[in-house]
């Protein structure tokens, strides 16, 4: 039975920050028995600390020798319970995976193993063709199952595997003994239809079409009608009033989804499938609105909104269901009394988790200091946890924005 203890610590200095925490990470390895013999350690540190992540990733080395590591600087870092945003910290974990059942990658060490049935991500987000990058590392695995998020800093964005890298991307792939339950949560609300894109400005090769899939950052028609005029009137704006148009403009996005998938999820909430990008500009001379990516034609395409209490009741929605399928899987075999165990069958429980947060988001977002990390943590359980706030966020084989990306590990 794998078992994960973490903590997170603010401090001016960064190695007495990782010193609060190993202090943290002792206490709580003197109360467990058997012995933990750590194997894997997960570290997040916040941009006050990209200076300093080289010689922080030796100095947990030497800490914990034997341990392979991975992680990524943001401009904040989450623990069990708590936010540390634009403010001097780390947050750590540490478990005791089989060696075989997990293998770390990066720029120099490819993920080579067939074995790998999905895998935790980071990157830097100014890493060309990402979102490619990041289908294609999907692919090699067995169940196309990404989770992780890009960096996210004011000076270095920095990912950690066994090394600190800026550029590409890095992290962890984990074997199919190694059990992860995960779910992405939405941070937005839609304030119109869902409707498919019919016309675009321009035509390219698409890389996530085929030869000759119109594409561009310029839509032009939804529904076979002028994309402009559709907009305002989900706003209710007009451009006969500019200063409120613009203000609304402002504050709204975009939900894409491919052509085939189901866009809305429980509660007309956006699904899994949609990825949120940023409206960038409108052209009254055509008609035609610009969005932050490029949209094919075929595509489905909703106009959203941030919205806090929308988010706060899907990350509450996801967390309990990530508890019942936990729940619902059939308990280990029993463990006899010799061994220490009591002779019963164990049941599955949530021994540690990663939760990857949007930049976006945070305490701040939600109306009060750490509120999102204290959201989690009452619908958990007060279990091991790390994360940080990202600069985008991985779930599945999409790069998404305004999400979150909570992924817990079973124990039996």
């Amino acid at each position: 039975m794998s078992s994960f203890f973490a903590a997170h610590a603010t401090h001016p200095d960064a190695g007495m920050a990782l010193a609060l925490v190993a202090a943290q990470i002792d206490a709580q390895r003197s109360q467990r028995a058997p012995a933990f013999v750590p194997t894997l350690g997960l570290i997040y540190l916040t941009d006050h600390f990209a200076a300093d992540a080289e010689r922080l990733l030796e100095d947990a080395q030497r800490r914990w020798p034997g341990v392979a590591w991975a992680g990524a600087v943001g401009i904040g870092v989450i623990g069990s319970g708590a936010e540390y945003i634009d403010a001097p910290a780390l947050s750590l974990m540490l478990g005791d995976l089989p060696e075989t059942d997990f293998q770390l990658f990066n720029g120099r060490r490819p993920l080579s193993s067939s074995d790998a049935r999905t895998a935790l991500v980071h990157a830097d987000p100014g890493t060309p063709e990402l979102a490619e990058l990041i289908a294609e590392l999907s692919e090699r695995t067995q169940s196309g199952y990404l989770f992780g998020g890009l960096a996210s800093s004011r000076e270095r964005s920095l990912h950690l595997a066994d090394g600190v890298f800026e550029g590409g991307l890095s992290g962890v792939a984990f074997g199919p003994d190694v059990a992860l339950v995960s779910r992405v949560t939405q941070g937005c609300q839609p304030v119109g239809p869902v409707r498919r894109i019919t016309g675009v400005a321009a035509s390219s090769d698409s890389p996530r079409g085929r030869p000759g899939t119109e594409v561009s950052n310029i839509v032009l028609e939804l529904d076979g009608q002028p994309a402009l005029p559709l907009l305002l009137a989900d706003l209710g704006q007009t451009l006969d009033r500019p200063e409120a148009a613009i203000r609304a403009l402002r504050a709204t996005l975009v939900g894409l989804a491919d052509a085939d998938a189901a866009p809305l999820g429980h509660g007309g909430q956006f699904g899994v499938e949609t990825r949120v990008r940023h409206l960038i500009g409108i052209d009254p001379a055509r008609d035609a609105v610009a969005i932050a990516d490029l949209a094919v034609a075929g595509e489905q395409l909703t106009f959203c909104r941030r919205d806090a209490e929308a988010a706060r009741r899907d990350l509450v929605r996801v967390c309990s269901e990530i508890r019942e399928e936990v729940e619902a899987l059939a308990p280990d075999r029993p463990v006899p009394a010799l061994l220490g165990g009591t002779g019963e069958a164990s049941a599955p429980h949530i021994a540690g988790a990663i939760y990857v947060s949007c930049a976006g988001r945070g305490g701040p977002h939600f109306g009060s200091p750490s509120a999102e990390a204290l959201i989690v943590q009452r619908a958990l359980g007060d279990v091991p946890l790390v994360g940080f706030f990202a600069g985008g966020e991985i779930g599945h084989r999409h790069l998404y924005g305004y999400t979150g990306v909570l992924t817990v590990f079973v124990g039996r």
